[in-house]
């Protein structure tokens, strides 16, 4: 992992993808790769397919498990900014991960963030949502601290992958009449194209916002597939030269809430 974020540095490489440990490479990334100006840490964002056949992107998914509402406020800006930039939502929508939707509720550093990104003209606060809105495509960027988002996204998708699961196996042992068997794996067939896209292998790969290069956190146990998306992840962030574009919104907007 440091050989390739020092490749980074240097300009010989200009995405990092790696499936080693999340600690060690945030820390990494950190002092070699240096985050961008006004960013207190990076975070781990990851897109996220949704019931309107959009995608919503989702951080901070595990990189700082307490967020104070500076950080919040900046995950907002850099979910913003990839939103427009890698998922084509001109204007993307911004909403906070809370346990209701009433202004009184959550945490103190939850509606101080709250009462900043509601002050901030460049971005389209919505105001809360709770976790079951999650994929429901209400809004297009969700923020949330490490320990909530990390929790959130691994009982997502182990609820997608047991259903998946479920769809495949459907149909499987006892006896039953040839045009029963016949009609179910139609079904099935038509169910698992229907669901597919909800795969987790699909949406492989977090990146690391925040930071002067472009660094990508795969799932340790990616297969061929899963991982192949996780560089494609990296091509397009750097396509859309994501860092750039972030620096210039934080250095617009960061001022003002400050």
């Amino acid at each position: 992992m440091r050989v390739a974020l020092e490749l980074i540095k240097s300009g010989d490489a200009q995405a990092c993808v790696s499936a080693g440990n999340t600690g060690a490479l945030m820390g990494l990334a950190k002092l070699v790769v240096k985050p961008l100006d006004g960013i207190e840490r990076p975070a781990l964002m990851s897109v996220l397919p949704n019931q309107q056949r959009s995608k919503t992107v989702v951080l901070d998914l595990g990189a700082n498990v307490e967020c104070d509402s500076t950080m919040l406020v900046q995950f907002a800006v850099m979910g913003a900014v990839m939103a427009e930039q890698v998922v084509g939502i001109p204007n993307p929508r911004v909403a906070l991960l809370n346990i209701g939707e009433e202004e009184s509720k959550g945490l103190d550093n939850i509606r101080e963030a709250a009462a900043i990104l509601k002050n901030t003209a460049l971005i389209n606060y919505i105001g809360y949502l709770e976790g079951n809105d999650l994929l429901t495509g209400k809004t297009d960027v969700m923020v949330c601290d490490g320990f909530v988002g990390n929790v959130t996204l691994k009982t997502m998708e182990g609820v997608i992958r047991m259903f998946l699961s479920l769809l495949k196996s459907s149909g499987e042992g006892g006896k039953k009449a040839w045009w029963l068997k016949w009609l179910g794996r139609i079904v099935q067939k038509k169910l698992l194209k229907r669901f597919s896209h909800l795969n987790p292998d699909q949406y492989n790969g977090a990146c690391l916002l925040g930071l002067r290069g472009i660094v990508i956190k795969s799932h340790g146990g990616a297969n061929q597939r899963a991982f192949a998306v996780a560089i494609e992840q990296a091509v397009q962030a750097v396509q859309r030269q994501v860092p750039q574009r972030i620096a210039a919104r934080l250095e617009a907007v960061l001022p003002k809430s400050d």
